[in-house]
């Protein structure tokens, strides 16, 4: 467990999931590829998530508010609270610090979500501060969409492009690195990337055409987030490489880096598992998100057909982000 980013699927299953334990009012429960935890209140569902932010050194208050409402746009569910732990590094100032409070209150305030507790400390033995985000939600019982209801036969969109979170964090934090290998004017347009990296409209959307299943990227990126969909739901997955959609700016710095976009941390982009993918896309369209067919789920099999060849879908490895940063 040395490398850095998600412990894999299979620790999960052999350290983690086993003492959890299990009480009648929660609705989802915790498992491979599901966002959300859903928690019966009678009338009304709370849909609650948790996430760090570790990867950026830029940004870090708007990332935190954005990943953990994004779990939360996966169900539907309206963003109510935020609780914000921030651990911060011992050389952190309190103009640093208040860059952190001052970004992440414009993005609650933008997204209508107050940020309602939380705990913050100065932490020895980090190299960065560290962001680590619950975010509760609400919804009508019976509403909630969760990451396991795909069923076979369902079209996979994906709105979007790959790597959105990636291709800004790649182009502020390695902009040294990157400089005559990719254009000045390149770079700036993506870090404008970070202004996509809310899919709170997209879950909002794919709710109301009747979306089976949602499921943000993040780490892995898209070909995680695929298999992560394929595990919540018990099924199978056909993604079509070739269809997911890469933006020049993404192919410029990936080219670069020697990254492979599909497995780069894709906050900002979403999942969506549909049996009315017309409905969807044009719902989609509607709000001015772009979005593409990506595939389907199948009854069993995961597979990636890329350059004409079908080979099997791998549960996610460690995010292309941190080979690159470990690099730099």
């Amino acid at each position: 467990m040395r490398r850095s980013g998600k412990v894999s699927s299979d620790v999960l299953e052999r350290v983690v999931y086993p003492h959890l334990g299990r009480r009648p009012d929660v609705l989802v429960h915790a498992h491979l590829g599901e966002d959300c935890a859903v928690v019966d209140f009678g009338e009304w569902v709370v849909v609650l998530t948790t996430d760090p932010v570790t990867g950026a050194a830029s940004h870090l208050g708007r990332y935190a508010v954005h990943v953990s409402c994004n779990d939360l746009a996966t169900t539907g569910a309206e963003p109510v609270g935020l609780l914000l732990t921030l651990l911060l590094h011992e050389a952190t100032t309190e103009a640093d610090l208040e860059r952190i409070m001052r970004e992440a209150g414009e993005a609650a305030r933008a997204l209508r979500v107050e940020i309602i507790g939380g705990h913050t400390e100065v932490t020895p033995g980090i190299d960065r501060t560290i962001a680590v985000v619950t975010a509760v939600g609400r919804a009508r019982k019976g509403t909630v969409i969760s990451s396991g209801g795909a069923r076979p036969g369902d079209r996979v969109l994906l709105t979007k492009s790959a790597g959105v979170e990636g291709t800004a964090i790649l182009a502020t934090d390695l902009a040294d690195r990157l400089r005559g290998a990719v254009d000045e004017a390149v770079l700036r347009r993506a870090r404008v990337f970070l202004d996509r990296i809310s899919v709170v409209p997209e879950g909002l959307a794919g709710a109301r055409a009747g979306a089976s299943a949602m499921h943000d990227v993040t780490e892995g990126g898209v070909l995680g987030g695929a298999w992560e969909l394929a595990e919540a739901s018990g099924i199978g997955i056909e993604v079509r490489a070739e269809a997911i959609p890469v933006a020049p700016e993404t192919e410029a710095i990936c080219r670069a880096l020697a990254v492979d976009p599909l497995r780069l941390i894709s906050s900002g982009a979403m999942l969506i598992a549909t049996r009315a993918p017309e409905r969807t896309l044009r719902a989609l369209r509607d709000e001015g998100i772009p979005a593409a067919e990506i595939g389907m789920m199948t009854p069993a099999k995961r597979v990636l057909i890329r350059g004409g060849r079908a080979i099997t879908l791998q549960a996610p490895e460690p995010d292309e982000l941190w080979r690159v940063l470990a690099e730099s």
